[in-house]
């Protein structure tokens, strides 16, 4: 069953950031994953206003998702990201 992602992130310094996101995309696709949206115009629909960057990705399974997630690559690249943002990543199975 098909699981996503949803990441909300705070950046902090876009410059380092920006070394995060150039090694994550191929990291993604190794396991599967894609983007289904990365950091694009955002509108509040209801509630407090998100201001953070908004990242969605899809997996084929939510074990996936997860191995992704804990696998040596993406905590590798997760390192780029430390100092740069700061960021919630929850996971969800899809329908």
């Amino acid at each position: 069953m098909t699981a996503y992602i949803i990441a909300r992130i705070n950046v902090t310094d876009v410059e380092q950031y920006k070394k995060y996101i150039a090694v994550t995309p191929g990291i993604i696709q190794s396991f599967g994953g894609r983007f289904i949206a990365r950091g694009g115009e955002t509108v509040t629909l209801e509630g407090p206003e998100e201001t953070r960057r908004v990242v969605l990705l899809e997996f084929p399974s939510l074990e996936r998702a997860v191995e992704w997630y804990n696998s040596e690559e993406y905590q590798a690249a997760k390192q780029l990201r430390e100092g740069a943002a700061e960021a919630s990543f929850i996971v969800t199975a899809g329908l």
